[in-house]
């Protein structure tokens, strides 16, 4: 996966596509992460996983902003980070972390989690939404 990672082309990312599905954690994170970074929204579920997860959650973060270029695809990542922060099982550094990963969609459904975050009952979570907040309105 790492080889076709440096490949260009359909061929390259039409594998890549079906390393999506194996059945090795690694496999299918070097192949989100690189997706990811080609523009190619299958990836996301697994990269909110990887950030949720602590699995290169930074790089996960970052191919999640690339595809949160396209509005619409931003905004099905903001609902499955959400959703993700639903979960009352997810621990609080996991809540921080898709927080964090939150700083890297544009838009308003974002903004207004983020927004909605700074009252969360975990102080760091709250914090972390306000200062991600800042960042994105400066002045």
């Amino acid at each position: 996966v790492r080889c076709l990672a440096e490949i260009p082309g359909e061929r390259a990312t039409a594998l890549l596509r079906e390393a999506l599905g194996d059945l090795d954690p690694s496999v299918r994170r070097t192949a989100a992460l690189e997706l990811g970074a080609r523009g190619v929204s299958e990836a996301m579920p697994e990269l909110v996983g990887m950030v949720v997860e602590e699995a290169n959650d930074v790089d996960a973060a970052d191919a999640l902003g690339t595809l949160a270029g396209d509005a619409a695809v931003a905004d099905r990542i903001v609902t499955a980070l959400s959703d993700r922060l639903a979960d009352a099982a997810l621990d609080s550094s996991a809540r921080r972390r898709v927080t964090q990963a939150l700083a890297e969609i544009p838009g308003p459904a974002a903004r207004d989690t983020l927004t909605s975050l700074t009252g969360d009952g975990d102080r760091t979570v709250a914090l972390t939404a306000r200062y991600v907040l800042e960042l994105r309105e400066p002045g």
